[in-house]
């Protein structure tokens, strides 16, 4: 699958579209703000829940855009949407890149390299804030790739509002770099490990989006 290589890629606005997995969020809401839109005029019940309900209904379909992506160049590019929240040396020499996604994020996460996926592992555990450093012991799902780069880890982390997320494929699979791989709904926090002497493009508190904005340097 090739990729442009122009070098300010940006979103497509014409090809935006609703998040694999948002359903359970979605239609309830949606059908709900629809019903008591339907029934307003006839009844004042059904008037005081329409205002909230359609408000909550928009928020969701924003929550849940899935805007197709201009893949950009790089060896590693971002699997998310936020903020450089640290980057950490780790003890095998790699370097560990988290992500922090608010809720105004786009929650899919994609490919950071072309490659092969060699593990998806569900490991369950709390819900505390994202930002917070008990979050290392959050429910995830841990993702191995095998790249040109070697072994690629990346981890999805669940936040104190995101209670499930979803990956969109199984073990076995071939990615491209940028494809999508996932979904965490909503907050949450997504860790990337470079191997040992890849330098890092980002620094703590830069914005990234996924499959735009380059991790590593030559």
């Amino acid at each position: 699958m090739p990729h442009s290589q122009t070098s300010a890629p940006r979103d497509s606005r014409a090809g935006v579209r609703l998040a694999r997995g948002a359903s359970p969020w979605l239609l309830p809401t949606v059908a709900t703000a629809a019903l008591s839109l339907a029934r307003a005029r006839r009844s004042g019940v059904a008037k005081a829940v329409a205002v909230p309900a359609t408000a909550l209904a928009a928020g969701m379909l924003w929550f849940f855009r899935d805007p197709e992506r201009e893949i950009a160049p790089g060896r590693v590019i971002s699997p998310a949407d936020g903020v450089v929240q640290s980057i950490m040396p780790w003890k095998d020499g790699r370097t560990r890149v988290a992500i922090f996604m608010s809720p105004l994020n786009v929650h899919v996460n994609r490919a950071p390299l072309s490659g092969e996926v060699t593990s998806v592992e569900h490991i369950p555990g709390g819900f505390v804030p994202a930002f917070n450093k008990e979050s290392e012991n959050n429910e995830r799902v841990v993702w191995h790739f095998d790249t040109e780069l070697g072994d690629i880890e990346m981890i999805q982390i669940a936040g104190a509002v995101a209670r499930r997320i979803v990956p969109y494929i199984p073990q076995g699979t071939k990615v491209e770099q940028g494809d999508r791989i996932g979904l965490i709904r909503f907050g949450s926090r997504v860790d990337i490990y470079l191997p040992e002497g890849v330098d890092v493009a980002v620094e703590v508190g830069q914005k990234t989006v996924a499959g735009v904005t380059r991790i590593d340097r030559d």
